[in-house]
C-alpha cells in the first residue's frame, strides 16, 4: 500500500507558494492572496491613522466605506472645510503632520504620555521668521506660523492631548513607515520633522546632525512605541505598512535610487519582524503591491514616484477584500468598491511635507 506521506515538504504546498502558479500565471491585477489578516478591522472599530503621506489613503478609504475613523483633533467649527485642511486638520487622527520615522513616532508618544528624558524635557527650541513662530516638530502645520510662543506651545499641547485620546480610544492603530533618514538636534537628540533650513529655521551644522537610521535602532524605537501604546490601551491592535513612495531627496551621499532601496527594505524588514513577534501587530503589503516588478510599474505616474489613483484603489481593494475573505461576518461594508485615488472626493491631493525638498533640486 502506498504511503500518503508527501515525498517532500513542497509537494503539498498551495499554489500561492510557487511563483509560476501564484504570479507568472496571472494578469498582475489578478494576483491575490498577498495578505492573510491576523485580526478583523470592522466598521464598528475606532481606527486611527498616522505616518507618512500614504497613510492618508487609508483614512479616506475607511471613511468612504462607512468605517469609524477617529479624528481626535477635529477642526474648530468656525473653519470651512478648505480652511481646516489648510491648517492640517483631518489629515491624520491628530494634527501631527507627517510622521516619517520610527523615532518620530516614539517621540510624539513620549511627549504625549510624559515619558521624556531630562534632555527632551528641557528642549524648547522654536523657529522664528518675521515675527512668526514655527514648531520644529511640525513646521508647516500652521499656515504662516504661530503668532506667539504661547500659541505655539498651546497648540502643541492640544495635539499631544489628541494623541493620547487617539491611542486610548482606538481599537486599531494604522502606522505607515516612510523614511530612515532624519535630522536631529545634536544636544537634545530631538528629531525634527524636516531638515532645518528647508521649510523653516536656519540650518546650523554645529547644532543639526543628519542621521540615517539602521535596523537595530528602528526596531528598538518601534518596540518602545508599541509598548507605550499598549501600556495605555491594552486592547489596541496595530497595523503596519511601508510607504511605496520613493525618497524625494537623500542626504546620505548615495544615489537617491539606492538610498530609497535601503530605506524601504530596512523598514519592510522591521515591520515584518514586529508582526512576527506580536500577535496584535500585523503587516499589510501596500509596499509590495505598488513597487514589486510583478506589477510592472503600472501604479506610478510618469515621474516614477507618485502613486496614481489606480494604484491606490488597487491597494485599498486588496485590503478590504482580504478582510472580507478572512472575516466575512465581522468586517463592514466591503461589498462595494469605492475609488479613493491620490485625491479625495474634493479633488485634493494628499499632503506630503517631504516633497518640499524638491524645491532644492538642481
Amino acid at each position: 500500500m502506498r504511503s500518503s506521506t508527501p515525498p517532500n515538504p513542497y509537494a503539498d504546498l498551495p499554489e500561492t507558494a510557487f511563483w509560476k502558479s501564484a504570479v507568472a500565471a496571472h494578469n498582475p491585477l489578478e494576483i491575490s492572496g498577498l495578505w492573510t489578516p491576523k485580526f478583523a478591522v470592522t466598521s464598528k472599530d475606532k481606527v486611527v491613522t498616522f505616518g507618512s503621506c500614504f497613510a492618508q489613503h487609508f483614512s479616506r478609504a475607511l471613511i468612504a466605506r462607512g468605517y469609524d475613523w477617529l479624528d481626535a483633533e477635529p477642526a474648530p467649527t468656525l473653519l470651512t472645510e478648505e480652511q481646516a485642511r489648510s491648517f492640517n486638520y483631518g489629515i491624520f487622527s491628530a494634527r501631527t503632520g507627517n510622521i516619517y520615522t520610527a523615532r518620530m513616532l516614539r517621540q510624539w508618544l513620549q511627549l504625549a504620555f510624559g515619558e521624556v528624558d531630562s534632555q527632551m524635557a528641557e528642549w524648547r527650541e522654536t523657529w522664528e521668521a518675521q515675527g512668526r513662530f514655527q514648531d520644529p516638530l511640525r513646521p508647516v502645520i500652521e499656515t504662516g506660523g504661530f503668532a506667539s510662543l504661547d500659541e505655539l506651545f498651546a497648540c502643541r499641547n492640544a495635539t499631544l492631548a489628541a494623541v493620547r485620546k487617539a491611542v486610548r480610544e482606538a481599537d486599531v492603530f494604522v502606522f505607515t513607515m516612510g523614511l530612515t533618514e532624519s535630522w536631529r538636534n545634536r544636544t537634545a537628540g530631538v528629531e525634527y520633522a524636516l531638515c532645518p533650513g528647508t521649510a523653516g529655521g536656519v540650518f546650523d551644522p554645529q547644532q543639526h546632525a543628519f542621521h540615517n537610521q539602521r535596523y537595530p535602532e528602528i526596531q528598538t524605537d518601534m518596540n518602545a512605541a508599541l509598548n507605550l501604546m499598549r501600556q495605555n490601551n491594552p486592547r489596541l491592535r496595530v497595523l503596519l505598512t511601508v510607504s511605496p513612495v520613493p525618497l524625494t531627496a537623500t542626504a546620505s551621499e548615495k544615489h537617491v535610487l539606492t538610498a530609497t532601496s535601503y530605506s524601504k527594505s530596512v523598514l519592510r524588514a522591521v515591520a515584518g519582524d514586529l508582526a512576527a513577534d506580536h500577535d496584535w501587530v500585523d503587516y499589510f503589503p501596500s509596499y509590495e503591491i505598488i513597487t514589486h516588478p510583478a506589477f510592472r510599474g503600472m501604479f506610478y505616474a510618469s515621474n516614477q514616484r507618485s502613486v496614481v489613483a489606480k494604484g491606490v484603489d488597487h491597494v485599498m481593494e486588496s485590503f478590504f477584500e482580504a478582510q472580507h475573505s478572512r472575516f466575512p461576518q465581522k468586517t463592514g461594508r466591503t461589498g462595494r468598491k469605492v475609488g479613493v485615488g491620490v485625491a479625495d472626493r474634493g479633488g485634493r491631493a494628499v499632503k506630503c511635507e517631504e516633497e518640499m525638498l524638491d524645491a532644492f533640486a538642481r
